[in-house]
């Protein structure tokens, strides 16, 4: 087995692992639906946002989260920076947007970011 490969098996077997590291969501991206996926979601902050000048949104902040999945999870696609991708959480779905978007040794890493009340 080379060094990919035991990567690859530790992604699947421990971080992607249910009674660890990860959780069941459904991922909606690119009017496509995957559901039950097994991921992690990390880091979710809340902050305030920036404002400008004229901007009288008082009391909205910037939320945001570090996910990962399986690439094969998206069917092979990851999502890119820009763009909007919608995560289960209990009964409804929360929409973020892609800050950063990555993909290394089977995996794909999202920064997101959402706006929040």
């Amino acid at each position: 087995m080379s060094f990919k490969d035991l990567v690859a098996a530790d992604n699947v077997n421990v971080f992607m692992n249910l009674g660890e590291f990860a959780e069941k969501h459904d991922v909606t991206y690119d009017c496509a639906w995957y559901p039950d996926i097994s991921c992690t979601i990390t880091q979710l902050k809340e902050q305030d946002r920036p404002t400008k000048m004229r901007d009288h949104g008082q009391g909205i902040y910037l939320v945001s989260a570090i996910f990962h999945c399986p690439l094969e999870a998206l069917s092979g696609i990851v999502p890119e920076k820009g763009t909007k991708i919608g995560i289960s959480d209990d009964d409804f779905m929360k929409d973020y947007y892609v800050a950063e978007s990555s993909c290394s040794m089977g995996m794909i890493r999202l920064e997101l970011e959402a706006l929040d009340e």
